[in-house]
């Protein structure tokens, strides 16, 4: 009688995840799908050996004489793909490329990649290992090939980039890394910005829940592979708010190594803002990088930190989801999330002794301080709903609590971030158990932190799960500035 009610259970969580996958009894003709997906071959080639020739060119650009001879290569591709057109081609209803992160999904990232390539053609699919054909070159090199035979006539190439879709397999961090990329699209005024779906990957995936992809790939993947396309092709989108952060630290903190989210700047003059002088910003440290869930600072940082660095040293260890959460755990109580010794450092007992914050309020130019609440160890700024593997620690506040406090309906396109405490190990346990919700602190257009290394020599932080360690001067305060993107990215609703 127990065995049969195991197998129940199991069919049920089977059909749970398929559902939460959008697979339904529905059958989708292969070459249907590929019919509407596929590029053609001519264009599908121009943009690979565009990608490959642009990268190898960067790395070797010191060796180009003259902008003539940097172009050369570009206007080769060009012309080799206007000579191997055909006179009947096909222009896909719906173009789709897809990056997969063959290193996420427990292991499933490769077998995913080589079914994905069997579904649509190798070259509509690109490996995020692979530095030729990362997001960057894709927009700097392969659409631009796209655009270039656009404006020599091309109306195939025209309705492809018009047309053209992207699917990132992965997690959060895959997402961000695609958007972050896409987004230079819109700095460059060469919109269209395709719009981006999900298959999620990752330990949390909570990009993927906000936009009803759902929070893990299921067991009949092969079969819910061709559902993900058919729904990244068909299903309409939806908004999305990016969020820019600039880092600004005291040169004399220390190295830094920042995650692919962050990039160092060539100068960052923040003299309006920030209550520094123009000397001291000549000794300063800049960089910029772009969040789309959550930015945060404190003790879940460090757990990731921690969690990530051994996931880089020992990858056999992180073979899926449920070992990752695991691991996790352990994290959080060996580095003093549950039980912080009396005499820890400050920064470990709470954030208050070493930071300040400030806010703009909706429809506001000027900063209004903040206090932060004694006891929190975290302090997390969220943009989505989702948070730590679908869990909402904001919560769903009555129309009541929120007019009381000022505060609107929290939704990913609102130009608004809420930012809440997370307290002792225990504290986060419940509010991620969603038993409470999280210390609610305030709902911001921007946000400014100060944190002052006297007391500490570090901090951690993080941005959409890319953690990393960062130092602190004891003499020069550390600045965090983030403001609202002026644009939203589409995001293609599974659902």
């Amino acid at each position: 009688m127990g065995e049969e009610k195991t197998r129940i259970s199991a069919r049920s969580s089977l059909v749970e995840a398929i559902k939460g996958c959008g697979i339904s009894g529905m059958s989708i003709d292969k070459e249907e799908l590929r019919r509407k997906l596929l590029m053609p071959e001519y264009i599908r080639e121009a943009v690979v050996k565009s990608m490959k020739r642009g990268f190898e060119a960067n790395k070797a650009k010191e060796n180009v004489v003259s902008d003539d001879a940097a172009l050369k290569w570009e206007e080769e591709v060009v012309e080799d793909a206007l000579a191997k057109k055909g006179n009947e081609v096909v222009v896909p209803e719906v173009p789709l490329v897809v990056f997969v992160s063959s290193k996420s999904g427990g292991g499933h990232g490769t077998k995913l990649k080589d079914r994905l390539e069997d579904l649509m053609a190798k070259e509509q699919v690109f490996d995020l290992d692979d530095k030729e054909k990362r997001p960057a070159e894709f927009v700097k090199y392969g659409l631009a090939c796209l655009e270039r035979l656009a404006e020599l006539g091309d109306s195939c190439a025209r309705l492809v980039r018009q047309r053209l879709r992207v699917m990132v397999a992965g997690g959060d961090g895959s997402v961000g890394w695609v958007l972050g990329s896409l987004a230079e699209l819109i700095k460059q005024k060469r919109e269209p910005v395709p719009p981006v779906g999900i298959i999620p990957l990752g330990t949390g995936n909570d990009l993927s829940r906000s936009f009803g992809w759902g929070g893990s790939f299921p067991f009949a993947w092969r079969s819910a592979v061709k559902h993900s396309l058919h729904r990244a092709i068909n299903n309409p989108t939806r908004h999305l708010d990016s969020w820019q952060i600039v880092l600004k630290l005291p040169a004399s903190a220390g190295d830094i190594e920042p995650p692919h989210s962050l990039r160092p700047m060539d100068r960052c003059d923040f003299s309006q803002d920030l209550d520094i002088d123009k000397k001291a910003l000549e000794n300063l440290a800049c960089f910029e990088g772009c969040f789309y869930n959550y930015f945060s600072i404190g003790m879940d940082a460090q757990v990731a930190y921690g969690f990530h660095q051994l996931r880089e040293k020992k990858p056999k260890l992180a073979k899926g989801p449920i070992t990752n959460k695991l691991i996790y755990s352990g994290y959080s109580c060996s580095q003093g999330w549950f039980c912080t010794p009396c005499l820890g450092a400050p920064c470990l007992r709470e954030l208050k002794k070493i930071m300040e914050l400030y806010i703009k309020r909706p429809n506001h130019t000027d900063w209004e301080p903040i206090s932060v609440p004694p006891d929190v160890r975290s302090i997390v700024a969220l943009n989505l709903c989702n948070y730590g593997g679908g869990r909402n620690p904001w919560g769903h506040p009555t129309n009541e609590y929120l007019h009381k406090r000022g505060f609107l309906e929290a939704r990913e396109d609102d130009g608004l971030l809420e930012i809440f405490g997370l307290k002792q190990g225990w504290h986060a346990s419940f509010v991620m158990a969603e038993l409470i919700t999280a210390k609610h602190i305030a709902q911001a257009a921007a946000i400014k932190l100060e944190i002052k290394g006297d007391h500490c020599q570090k901090t951690f932080m993080q941005t959409d799960g890319e953690p990393w360690k960062q130092p602190l001067d004891e003499k020069s305060s550390t600045f965090v500035m983030i403001n609202r993107m002026p644009f939203q990215h589409l995001m293609i609703s599974g659902k």
